[in-house]
């Protein structure tokens, strides 16, 4: 039978014959199938290289999409604010003396002053800005105008901070610059019903890294898009160390993929046995440690346990309701334009990357390490950034513990595509139907508010 483009797949089951084979089945969100072949042309390189395709990229992805800003435990108290920027758009985020979540455009209504630094946060019992002393509260009230004597053209309704659209989802706090922009629900799509019951809102940050990459911000996220890259980049090119993944697109802003753990890739031969498929992961999270499989046991059921209880006992909470997948698969979702969120108890990272206002050649990727707020007491507050230049590993970041390497081995890899986009005679990218088509659907997508691709 012929098949048609982006029908193709990988010999052996897929994922989900795979999920379904889990003795606890997994949630009926993992299980939804969202395929189509978006074509196959070469996207040019200039859309990485080219400044004219940023600064549209500035006018209008940045300028009209929804972007989480931050985390509602950065801004807990009244008088907490947090200032998010992404490229000449910044946005200050207050909680008022009410309660309430704000949005502020960061400038001074005078004479265009930013009221906080780029990137700060802290505590502040107005808004006032440094140049003039010009206030306002919390709540965006005129509340001092020096020398009011000269500006009877001015009203305290006349300049009232202007409002940003502002929301919450899950414990992180969104923000859209677009006066006009429709609800953030609107813009979730299928993720909102996903993700409704899988407790993001009762995780805390464990660990903040913010690395500084050698690559365009969509360079970056694409590189985090697909698992084709596992064999080379994190398994050293051997054959049989794939990971059985698939790949869905939630029309029109969401993408997932899901690649499975402690089951023999379909192309190893011999395969591993299920004492080799336990050892291997025991071995990578606790050196020396040896732990015997019960007879006729499944690898992928009894290092689930494993994992569920360790966290059970670091956390005060039963975890042996989550199903093999939800304990252990990367599963992780992407938002656009740049924010990926993974729901697994082993893996609860979360992603976010913008652009380098100063250089179209890199960008800035924030990793947080989401953990369970514990059973009894408070979280801690949110953890201090660990600051990372794009020299430095993210081994220097413990809160990653062996996942450092991993993303070294990432790294690695923007550097050396970012040189060959200006160095290759082809000059776009040929990416495949199946594996890299939430490449193509990041790309759609700037192409959607952008307009054409721009010519090399």
């Amino acid at each position: 039978m012929d098949l048609q483009p982006g029908e193709a797949r990988e010999v052996g089951p897929s994922l989900y014959d795979q999920l379904r084979d889990d003795p606890t089945p997994p949630p009926d969100a993992l299980l939804e199938e969202s395929y189509a072949f978006r074509g196959d042309e070469d996207i040019p390189y200039a859309v990485y290289t080219s400044e004219a395709y940023a600064a549209d990229e500035y006018d209008t992805v940045w300028a009209k999409s929804w972007q989480w800003a931050c985390h509602v435990d950065h801004v807990a108290e009244a008088g907490d604010y947090y200032v998010y920027d992404v490229g000449p758009h910044s946005a200050l985020i207050v909680r008022g003396d009410d309660g309430e979540l704000r949005a502020y455009y960061n400038a001074c209504m005078h004479r265009g002053t930013q009221l906080k630094p780029p990137g700060s946060c802290g505590f502040s019992k107005s808004l006032r800005c440094p140049f003039h002393g010009w206030e306002w509260s919390l709540e965006g009230t005129f509340v001092e105008l020096p020398g009011r004597w000269d500006f009877p053209h001015v009203t305290d309704e006349s300049h009232r901070l202007p409002e940003m659209s502002i929301e919450t989802w899950h414990g992180f706090v969104f923000v859209n610059f677009d006066p006009e922009a429709a609800p953030l629900a609107e813009w979730l799509g299928d993720m909102d019903r996903h993700w409704a019951d899988w407790g993001l809102a009762d995780r805390y940050i464990d660990t903040h890294v913010r690395k500084r990459l050698p690559c365009n911000w969509k360079a970056a996220a694409e590189a985090f898009l697909e698992a084709y890259h596992v064999r080379e980049t994190h398994a050293t090119g051997k054959l049989g160390d794939e990971v059985t993944t698939a790949y869905d697109i939630f029309e029109p802003n969401v993408s997932r993929f899901i690649h499975t753990t402690v089951l023999n890739s379909p192309l190893r031969d011999p395969q591993r046995t299920e004492q080799e498929l336990l050892a291997r992961q025991v071995s990578r999270r606790q050196a020396g440690e040896e732990v015997e499989l019960p007879e006729g046991a499944r690898a992928r059921d009894v290092y689930a346990r494993m994992i569920q209880d360790q966290m059970g006992e670091a956390y005060g909470h039963d975890f042996t309701h989550l199903s093999q997948s939800m304990t252990l698969d990367s599963i992780e979702y992407f938002l656009f334009p740049n924010a990926f969120f993974f729901p697994g108890l082993q893996l609860p990272m979360v992603y976010r990357f913008r652009p380098d206002p100063d250089s179209v050649d890199h960008s800035y990727f924030d990793l947080l390490m989401m953990r369970p707020r514990p059973a009894e007491g408070t979280a801690p507050p949110p953890p201090p950034v660990i600051e990372l230049d794009v020299d430095d590993s993210y081994s220097i970041a413990e809160g990653l513990g062996g996942l450092g390497r991993v993303y070294d081995q990432d790294t690695a890899n923007m550097a050396a595509q970012t040189r060959g986009f200006r160095s290759s005679r082809k000059r776009g990218q040929t990416l495949g139907n199946y594996q890299e088509v939430r490449a193509r659907h990041l790309q759609d997508r700037v192409r959607d508010f952008v307009g054409a691709w721009p010519e090399d």
